[in-house]
Formats: C-alpha cells, structure tokens, sequence
C-alpha cells in the first residue's frame, strides 16, 4: 500500500466523519441515492432530503413505481433537478434488471458520471475503482502538484488505489477534501500527508489547483403572471427537458401585451396588476432575473385550466413539486 493511502487510512480511523445516515451500509439503493444526492451538494443539505426520500421511497422497487411528479416534489429545493428525473429514471432499469455491480455498469445508468459509479462500486461492493470528484481533485492536485489537467488526475487517482481497504480510503479521500483540505482557508497543520504535500513545500496552497477563468455570467429575464382567483392561483408545469423541467411554476409571459395575452393564452380577464419585489435565482451557466406580477383575476377563467395548468389552492400549491423561487413567491403571498 502506498504511504499516501496508509496515511490516509490512518488518518480516517481517527478524523473521519461518523454518523452520517448513508454510512455503514452496503445496500446498493441507498449508497446510489447518496452519492447522486452529494452531486455537487453539500452534506448538510443532503441529510434531511435523503432521509425524506427512504421513508417515501424505502427501496428501488417504491422509487421506480412512484411517478415522477412524487419524486420530484421530495427533491424540491434541492437544486439540478435533472438529478431527480435521472434518478426516477434509473430507478425504473434497476427495478427491472437488477443493480448493476460493477463501475463501468453503473456509470450506464442515467444522471451517473464514471466518479460516481466508482464511489458507488467501491461503497457498495468492494470494487477497486477510483474517485475524482472536485474535493478530490483539489487533494490530489496540492499534494503531487498535479495541474496536467484531468487525464493526469484520473491516472494519478488509479496509481494511488490501495489493494485493500477501498472503502476506507475512498470515504477518507472525500473527508480530507471536504473538511481540510477546503478550497479556501484550508488547514494543513491537521493534514495526514502535510509532510509529502508538494504545494505545501513550494507555498504554492493558494494557486493549486489552477482556477479555470471564469466569465461573467449572463442574465436571462422573465415575468411570471402570479394570477389569483380568491385564494387559489394557477400554476403551470414546466416542459422537461429544461429548467424546472417536470416543475410547477408561474406561467411565463411576454414583457409587453400582458392584459392581451392573460385574455388570449389564459382565458382570464385581469381585475388587476401588481408588480412584486424582485427575485434572482443563479444557476451554473446564467442568472435568471424574475419580475413577478399579481394579477386579480375575476371570474372562473376556467380555459386557465388546460392541459398542464392548474388552480390551486394557496396550502395545495405550496406542497406542488415547485423550484425555490416559487416557493419564495407563495410564502410572500401567505403572509
């Protein structure tokens, strides 16, 4: 074994995270469901949605026979939905095949990359397959000075696997990444392998790994038509794919024209037009800038409710499969 992994070993036996409600298990569904869920999210968000998601959902066969509405209205507020619609997915093949017990098969299922197959083979089966998740890469990248690129991390990340005591080291690679060897302010006087760190001895901590340049980001604006009708409002669901896709939102609405268009798309004659506070919601490649509306509707305005709209009541629309805006937006208008 190499000092690197032993060290690493050693150092989880005593530091490692314990208790987390995904850990000490080899049952495949819930490792999966756990490392789809860490995509990109930190722990602590993760836990209350994860342990939501086994009491609706306490195996594949539950998951893959709920509809996708179900799932998708436990994974709200949990971000990159299309996670959730992978998973629902997934859910299906697995409930007809059979779990797939190697890597390079589960990285076949929709919505899992080749990190997260192996995470899920070493946890769930022993398989001795590499990680490189961005905690990861970040260790790897400071501690051999790595900045090749990713090609060099994935063989350096093959190189350093153990022959034995896989999970160990794979949950320890995670750990050390995630709570000391951070991205900013990262503690090296608590690292198990400070003395072999190269970025340590060059005092190069800071630069490593190489930021990519970031571009600003661009803006997309749009106006939602928060239309009530007494203490209902409607609600459409959002196309899939796209964002929000399988979501139920505010309908969207040209920038000009508005009284026109509710009469002539929605079937309602407005009483009334209000323009609420502002919203802002960042997603990884853009932000969207949402100008929100109230709009009294009078009479039933029943043509609203079309395929793939609804009324609904206030108490009902906030249990609806919704993105954190809207969310935003109805506790606004409960108030």
């Amino acid at each position: 074994m190499s000092t690197f992994a032993s060290a690493l070993i050693a150092w989880h036996r005593r530091h490692g995270r314990r208790g987390l409600p995904w850990q000490a298990t080899r049952d495949p569904y819930r490792v999966w469901l756990s490392e789809v869920m860490l995509q990109q999210t930190q722990v602590s968000a993760v836990i209350p949605y994860y342990e939501r998601f086994l009491r609706r959902f306490p195996d594949v066969w539950s998951l893959a026979s709920a509809s996708e509405e179900d799932v998708l209205e436990l994974w709200a507020g949990l971000g990159y939905y299309a996670r959730g619609r992978n998973l629902h997915a997934a859910a299906r093949i697995i409930a007809g095949k059979g779990f797939p017990s190697t890597a390079a098969a589960i990285a076949e299922l929709p919505g899992v990359g080749r990190s997260t197959a192996a995470a899920i083979a070493a946890f769930a089966f022993g398989e001795r397959a590499a990680i490189l998740d961005g905690n990861v890469k970040r260790v790897l990248s400071r501690c051999f000075a790595a900045d090749g690129g990713e090609k060099e991390l994935w063989q350096l990340a093959e190189r350093l696997l153990p022959r034995r005591g896989i999970e160990i080291y794979t949950q320890a690679l995670m750990d050390l990444g995630a709570t000391v060897c951070t991205r900013r302010s990262p503690q090296c006087n608590r690292c198990p392998v400070q003395k072999n760190c190269i970025a340590r001895k060059q005092d190069r901590v800071a630069e490593l790994p190489t930021p990519r340049p970031r571009k600003p980001l661009p803006q997309k604006r749009v106006t939602w038509l928060v239309l009530r009708r007494g203490g209902e409002v409607l609600l459409e669901k959002r196309p899939a794919p796209g964002i929000w896709g399988g979501l139920w939102s505010f309908p969207e609405a040209p920038a000009k024209h508005l009284e026109s268009y509710c009469r002539s798309t929605l079937g309602c004659e407005l009483q009334s037009m209000k323009e609420l506070e502002a919203l802002e919601h960042g997603f990884t490649h853009f932000r969207l800038l949402i100008r929100p509306l109230l709009c009294e509707v009078a009479g039933k305005a029943q043509r609203a409710e079309s395929a793939g709209r609804l009324w609904l009541d206030l108490a009902d629309a906030a249990g609806a499969a919704l993105p954190t805006p809207v969310k935003k937006l109805l506790g606004r208008l409960s108030a």
